[in-house]
């Protein structure tokens, strides 16, 4: 607790001392002017006040200021954050106080991840202000545009952070300040002249069926200690893989009543206190992966499907020791920059582009596989869904990846640098298809083989036109070389290329 004492300083010219008082916190002394003033009589020849109707206002104004401190923890605050504190108007209402009971609220209600983000960004504020006890009157427009200048350099928290901290003030507006009473303890809104940076895109993580190949099959890297990380990260990395890219933290909350006849009925933690549905989801376990899930099953008198919980405090930790465990992998791999190591997230977008790619499945149905709600939030909140689908292209994730070679169409996209010459060649032997287009409309078609070049199909083609073309305008050449399934096309403009 802070001490406080009346006191003076320097003499001014009129031969008059202005009265402090004096703020000792942890040691350090700090000075809070009054608008009072004492002669050279009303001081000892220590400078200590003896001036009665000075030090009575005195002693009133520090038996306020010790009121309003015992309705605080100052066991933190330095003498600064006590002066500043005190300095402020008893109306002003505490950001931090406010913000911590918003979160515990959070917690209450079952918010548990996003209020680790809100602590997070108040955290983060804080530490830019240099105090853990933030009025809502420090919080001007011009001190949050230069917090938020701070996390420019980092791709999420630049968004998240000042979103969390506006929330909370909005909350705070709504519960603090009472028109019809008139009572504002807060003034203003300060977000209306702040525009929040959006978050950096999301980085793409999937990796291509080969090197998923190559992940789970490579021997486990030797250590000089007995280490189980790297064959936990990996059959944790298989279990998300192949249970339809499910998060981990799904995996570490799932209870025993979640799983019955083969399959996982869970919520979603991260989305299923933002929908309707609340990211319910059904997910069938293939056989091929029922080795690993049997391996990581809790005991029967326990309420925890799998033994995580039991290693782990929390879902954080769980994926963390799962990170580290698959890091060691790819290290033993050769994958050294740690933009490129794998994750458990790594192997949920591996399974939807794998999906999309290689198995043929369009964007809804592999939204739907790992419970996005692709736009129909509405619906599904009344929908009896039949999850069969998801389960259908699960199994051919699973099939795909661990029971064929087949090579992954993921990075076989045409080089834009390679040559014309390179991608598409075609002989005089070869039957061509040629296909003109003005307007989306077909203009003229071929189906003939003696064809040298693709000039000389282009010529063909334009033989065949009519003349209601206008010259200047461009049509589209489409050239499918029928033996080896290649095709090209190209761009010609009336007057110049034909």
């Amino acid at each position: 607790m802070a001490s406080l004492k009346p006191c003076v300083q320097k003499q001014r010219s009129d031969g008059f001392y202005p009265v402090y008082i004096r703020v000792i916190q942890n040691r350090k002394p700090g000075y809070i002017k009054t608008d009072k003033v004492v002669e050279s009589s009303g001081i000892t020849k220590t400078k200590e006040i003896r001036d009665n109707e000075v030090l009575r206002y005195c002693t009133q104004l520090i038996s306020e200021y010790n009121r309003r401190l015992n309705f605080q923890d100052t066991s933190l605050w330095s003498v600064k954050d006590v002066v500043s504190f005190l300095q402020t108007q008893e109306n002003d209402a505490s950001f931090t106080n406010y913000a911590k009971r918003h979160i515990n609220n959070m917690i209450n209600t079952g918010h548990v991840r996003n209020a680790k983000n809100y602590r997070m960004a108040v955290q983060s504020l804080e530490r830019f202000l240099g105090t853990n006890q933030i009025m809502f009157s420090y919080l001007t427009s011009a001190v949050l545009q230069r917090w938020i200048k701070t996390l420019m350099s980092k791709a999420r928290c630049k968004e998240m952070y000042p979103v969390c901290i506006r929330q909370i003030f909005k909350a705070a507006i709504l519960e603090l300040n009472d028109d019809e009473k008139g009572i504002v303890r807060i003034k203003y809104y300060p977000w209306l002249k702040i525009s929040i940076p959006k978050a950096d895109k999301a980085e793409q993580k999937a990796i291509s069926a080969e090197e998923c190949r190559e992940f789970f099959t490579r021997p486990l890297p030797k250590t000089k200690m007995l280490s189980i990380l790297p064959e936990f990260g990996r059959d944790v990395a298989k279990l998300v893989l192949c249970l339809g890219g499910i998060n981990t933290v799904d995996l570490y909350n799932m209870k025993k009543s979640d799983y019955r006849n083969g399959i996982l009925h869970y919520k979603r933690a991260k989305t299923r206190h933002s929908r309707s549905d609340e990211a319910y989801m059904e997910m069938r376990v293939e056989p091929f992966i029922r080795p690993i899930f049997d391996k990581y099953l809790a005991d029967d008198d326990d309420e925890y499907l799998f033994i995580f919980h039991q290693r782990y405090c929390d879902s954080d930790s769980f994926n963390a020791n799962v990170n580290t465990g698959i890091k060691k992998i790819c290290k033993d791999m050769g994958i050294v920059n740690k933009d490129e190591m794998y994750s458990g997230y790594t192997f949920r977008h591996t399974w939807a582009t794998i999906a999309q790619n290689d198995c043929d499945a369009n964007l809804f149905e592999v939204a739907f596989g790992m419970n996005h709600s692709h736009g129909f939030r509405i619906t599904r909140g009344y929908v009896k869904l039949d999850f069969s689908p998801a389960w259908r292209l699960n199994a051919k994730v699973i099939e795909f990846v661990f029971f064929s070679d087949q090579k992954s169409k993921q990075g076989k996209a045409r080089d834009i640098e390679e040559s014309e010459d390179k991608l598409f060649r075609i002989s005089k032997k070869m039957m061509i298809r040629g296909r003109a287009y003005f307007k989306g409309k077909v203009i003229a078609e071929i189906n003939d083989i003696g064809f040298n070049t693709i000039e000389s199909v282009i010529k063909a083609l334009v033989d065949k036109f009519h003349d209601e073309i206008p010259v200047g305008c461009e049509v589209l050449f489409r050239i499918t070389n029928c033996d080896s399934q290649k095709e090209a096309v190209y761009e010609r403009t009336k007057g110049k290329g034909f």
